[in-house]
């Protein structure tokens, strides 16, 4: 096979590959700020941290501090608003769908602002990398250990920067 037509070959692969791991996203929010953070790029980093195969389904909420904090306390024990809640869904015993339904991501833009300031981020990366651990949290991994943390961060910054974004743990 020719080196051009191996490269379209790879193209075309690459290209049904990106057509096989979509990912749906429905956004709600109960905040005042716009949700303008959805971009190209921030869907580009959701797609590729989605690992499956087929199509995936995941509802992302923004809310504000308050609704933050009570779900935080209510799930994770505790009392304070935190970035990003991740709510994997399991399907009942018996029911049977084609899509991969991931769950609920709920963050929250009032921290994302303050953290992105506080560690000389934009905004739009450190959406991004919520949206890439939240993701990542929906498929199984996790942070409790030093080997699952550095497992767990090294796939984020590797589907980060393939996105376009650099780094966030620098």
């Amino acid at each position: 096979m020719s080196n051009l037509r191996h490269k379209h070959t790879n193209r075309l692969s690459a290209k049904r590959a990106r057509q096989l791991r979509r990912v749906r996203l429905v956004l709600t929010w109960q905040t005042d700020v716009v949700p303008h953070l959805i971009t190209q790029k921030t869907l580009r980093a959701m797609n590729l941290a989605w690992l499956g195969c087929g199509k995936a389904h995941v509802n992302v909420l923004l809310v504000g501090l308050e609704e933050s904090q009570s779900l935080n306390a209510e799930w994770r024990n505790k009392n304070y608003a935190t970035n990003v809640l991740s709510f994997p869904f399991e399907l009942p015993e018996g029911i049977e769908t084609s899509a991969a339904l991931l769950g609920d991501l709920v963050i929250c833009p009032e921290v994302l602002i303050k953290e992105s300031e506080e560690q000389g981020k934009s905004l739009l990366a450190h959406f991004a990398h919520l949206l890439v651990h939240g993701l990542l949290h929906l498929q199984g991994y996790d942070h409790e250990t030093e080997v699952d943390a550095e497992a767990m961060e090294s796939l984020e910054v590797q589907i980060l920067q393939t996105a376009g974004f650099s780094n966030p743990y620098q």
